[in-house]
């Protein structure tokens, strides 16, 4: 899969959106991310390396920045 982001700090390998998983890059993550209302789990990390938060929604990435 030589496409995937090797900056990607997910830890959910299981996740088909993954970008281990296939060979399309963040994409498939973001879109299914910004379909659901959700912001992906790297921006929550880049911002609060040491809390996991309750839900990825908008607000509560507002809470944290």
């Amino acid at each position: 899969m030589g496409n995937e982001a090797k900056f990607c700090t997910c830890t959910d390998l299981k996740c088909p959106n993954h970008p281990t998983n296939h060979d399309k890059g963040c994409t498939p993550c973001i879109q299914k991310n910004l379909s659901q209302g959700e912001i992906p789990a790297c921006f929550f990390k880049k911002a609060n390396p040491d809390k996991k938060p309750d839900a990825y929604f908008f607000e509560d990435f507002a809470k944290i920045v």
